[in-house]
């Protein structure tokens, strides 16, 4: 099984930088197999919280080149919750790649553990339309929510705006499973191009980014 690593991290970022100078990101550094994989990107200004940026990734196993190269980008520039992010902010960020794995289907919507498992969640609302979303292990505890709280959140994720019953609750399918993942920030990831390559590309140098 592969786990999240460094390279891939930086392979995002690289992605990233390339959008912004229009150039070829080099290419990545490590292998390519296929798993299912998120990309998350948060902004860290004046050392307060990490506040979430964009977050976008695949429940289905992609090849983790294209995978990253494609989600880097969708999760940094078409997360519909924020506004694209900006050349400027990239000194600010800090990435996270998850790589998911250990599907398994839950015996009932109690049936996981606040930071091992993440959770897919799909259910027929009361005009019976179907509605599905998902949360990566990490934000359950990152929230401090109780398992309720967090199947109520992901209701309402889902898009649902109604009434939550434990009837509904009980009606719900989930699937769980848990994932690994890496995270960097900007300054780490120029410190590793720096490093590992001798040259620094401008934009990560330019004033007018900081």
């Amino acid at each position: 099984m592969v786990s999240a690593n460094k390279e891939m991290v930086v392979y995002c970022f690289d992605t990233l930088v390339a959008h912004y100078t229009s150039e070829q990101a080099p290419p990545p550094a490590f292998d390519a197999g296929q798993y299912p994989l998120f990309v998350t990107w948060k902004k860290i200004t004046n050392g307060g919280e990490p506040r979430l940026r964009g977050c976008i990734g695949t429940l289905e196993a992609r090849c983790l080149v294209n995978g990253f190269k494609d989600y880097a980008l969708t999760s940094a520039l078409r997360d519909r919750r924020f506004p694209p992010i900006q050349a400027r902010e990239l000194p600010y960020l800090e990435c996270t790649v998850s790589i998911l794995t250990d599907y398994e289907s839950a015996l009932h919507y109690l049936d996981w553990e606040v930071g091992k498992h993440g959770l897919i969640i799909e259910f027929n609302d009361s005009d019976n339309i179907r509605r599905s979303a998902t949360y990566l292990p990490e934000v359950a505890a990152q929230e401090g929510w109780t398992k309720v709280e967090t199947i109520e959140s992901l209701m309402r994720k889902a898009g649902y705006n109604g009434t939550i019953t434990e009837s509904l609750r009980k009606r719900i399918r989930l699937t769980r499973y848990q994932s690994t993942l890496y995270t960097m920030h900007f300054s780490d990831y120029a410190s590793y191009v720096k490093n590992t390559r001798g040259t620094v590309p401008a934009i990560l140098g330019s004033k007018a980014i900081h």
